[in-house]
């Protein structure tokens, strides 16, 4: 039996007869108890918050409509008997269905960037996300010059729209295999208003662009090792696992990027691969490439870069 189970249908009933909801008055009282939901039921987190505290704070403020960032305000204003039952959904799901918070309110934040999303695409959350906001800088010098981009496996279209505003004078095309996850994509480009600047394409890695080539391309594709995607925590497996699971090693994707990447790049172009914790694995497979390992403010050695001459021989194609 659940702890939910336990609680009557009608909070107005629990108010009448001091039942469990009635004691959970104010927004203070709601945040410590959905934490004690959290902690109890050993949840994972890692898809926009690190830990039980902030995840409560989100998902009362957001149930609530509130601001997200003026929990201090709101902490000892009451809960009305309306917006209990809601409050009490979205912590029980979170704890007995292990969704992950963006599932369950259906939005994601990359800084100040806020996503729809939907259990047909990753939760966004990538390295990305900070070198875009420094545009790349400085491996690209002037983000003006930047004419034409590429986000590979662009899932809910988050990196493409961030390239769209990091390169203001650019062309974004976004590609993906999946025809759900660009349906999201094509619903987040078209709340940012990017219609006319990003292009959305079913792909499988470059085989749909013809001979298109790129001054930028980027990508964050599928690279979680079969070992890894065994031991992945309940609350990762609601992801789908086409956006997750990359064979053996998790370099399946990768070594198809890295084969072909040159043939679709200008002759100054720049690729730019987020492999997470799979540097090792990256370094030994492929030991004679020259990798360049980037540095955000808060971590490094998780995206690589390579010039389009520092691509394999083989792969490079004529300008």
């Amino acid at each position: 039996m659940t702890e939910s189970s336990s609680y009557p249908d009608h909070d107005e009933d629990d108010h009448d007869h001091g039942g469990p909801l009635a004691e959970l008055v104010t927004v203070r009282d709601w945040l410590r108890y959905a934490v004690s939901r959290f902690n109890r039921g050993g949840l994972t987190f890692g898809h926009g918050s690190t830990e039980a505290f902030d995840e409560a704070a989100y998902l009362i403020l957001h149930t609530l409509a509130l601001p997200l960032d003026r929990l201090e305000v709101f902490l000892d204003a009451c809960i009305t008997s309306e917006e209990r039952p809601p409050l009490l959904e979205i912590i029980d799901r979170r704890v007995d269905e292990r969704i992950p918070a963006a599932y369950l309110t259906h939005e994601a934040w990359m800084g100040s960037f806020r996503f729809y999303v939907d259990p047909s695409v990753l939760i966004p959350r990538s390295y990305f996300g900070e070198l875009l906001d420094e545009a790349m800088g400085p491996w690209v010098e002037d983000p003006d010059q930047v004419g034409s981009a590429l986000d590979l496996c662009t899932g809910s279209g988050c990196l493409a729209i961030l390239m769209a505003h990091a390169f203001p004078q650019a062309d974004i095309t976004a590609v993906d295999l999946s025809t759900d996850a660009l349906a999201v994509a094509r619903r987040n480009v078209d709340d940012y208003g990017l219609e006319a600047r990003i292009e959305l394409i079913e792909s499988d890695v470059f085989s749909a662009l013809g001979p298109r080539r790129f001054d930028l391309i980027i990508s964050n594709p599928p690279y979680v090792t079969a070992q890894a995607m065994a031991e992945l925590p309940a609350e990762y497996r609601h992801e789908p696992e086409l956006a997750l699971a990359a064979g053996t090693d998790g370099l399946d994707i990768v070594r198809r990027i890295l084969a072909q990447a040159s043939a679709h790049l200008t002759p100054k172009g720049i690729l730019a691969v987020e492999v997470g914790h799979n540097r090792d694995l990256v370094e030994a497979a492929f030991p004679d490439l020259p990798f360049t390992w980037l540095a955000s403010a808060t971590d490094e050695g998780k995206v690589f870069l390579l010039t389009r001459a520092q691509l394999p021989a083989h792969a490079a194609s004529t300008p």
